[in-house]
């Protein structure tokens, strides 16, 4: 008897300090058939550009939520087992996690895993903003140097005044973290994505994101900097594909 083969995962995937789902664009067409990649922006950014900002971390991880539990519904109704799973990278890894956890409370489905890329988990996070007192030329040199952003944003003066801002914005919610997120624990299993050279999250920093769940929590260091995962999708992707096959395991 020929078995029936399992639907499509669907990725949610969550961007980085000052950037939008845009960064993601590019990953459906290098993925497997049978990964979805869906980017999710926050209110006021990206394709959500219209509509009002979320008003601190509780919220914002709501709105963000909003997205994925309607895509979810709607495609539990046409198919049966819907698999699915978060992606985060950097600022996006604690997104990834706490609305994982927060579509969770809503459909009752868990996630198959939520893979959490150049972060550091929120205790171990600096309290309070850390942008505020940094001039906008010198965030601009820091961002460059980061390797994350395209040469055309940073030279652009709109989009580089669009850039600052979305980063400070970003760096306000990054403060609460600590204090709102610190204690989210879930009882799905966690990808913990490293890269060897990042100096923002180093390997042995972003292991520690394993006390977070009750489930296992595989490491998989990678070689280059902080924008290593993003930079080479394939090899991602392919990582993803892995931890969540239902023939493994």
């Amino acid at each position: 008897m020929q078995s029936v083969p399992s639907p499509p995962l669907r990725l949610y995937c969550f961007p980085h300090a000052g950037a939008t789902s845009l960064v993601y664009r590019a990953w459906q067409a290098r993925s497997e058939p049978h990964v979805l990649v869906r980017g999710v922006d926050a209110p006021g950014r990206g394709t959500r550009r219209r509509e009002r900002k979320a008003a601190g971390f509780h919220a914002l991880v709501r709105s963000m939520a909003e997205p994925v539990v309607a895509d979810l519904l709607a495609e539990r109704e046409r198919t049966p087992g819907v698999r699915w799973a978060t992606f985060g990278h950097s600022f996006g890894a604690t997104m990834a996690l706490a609305v994982a956890a927060e579509v969770v409370r809503q459909v009752g489905a868990a996630p198959e895993r939520a893979v959490l890329s150049a972060a550091i988990p929120p205790r171990l996070q600096r309290p309070g903003t850390l942008l505020d007192s940094v001039p906008d030329e010198e965030l601009l040199a820091r961002t460059a140097a980061d390797g994350g952003t395209p040469s055309a944003v940073l030279a652009d003066p709109t989009m580089s005044r669009i850039l600052l801002r979305m980063l400070r914005e970003d760096d306000a919610v990054r403060a609460e973290f600590a204090e709102e997120a610190s204690g989210l624990r879930v009882d799905f299993p966690l990808t913990l994505i490293a890269a060897r050279q990042d100096v923002h999250a180093p390997p042995e920093k972003v292991w520690q994101w394993s006390p977070c769940t009750s489930a296992p929590a595989r490491r998989v260091a990678i070689d280059g900097g902080h924008f290593a995962a993003v930079q080479r999708p394939k090899e991602t992707l392919t990582t993803i594909v892995d931890d969540t096959d239902p023939g493994k395991g």
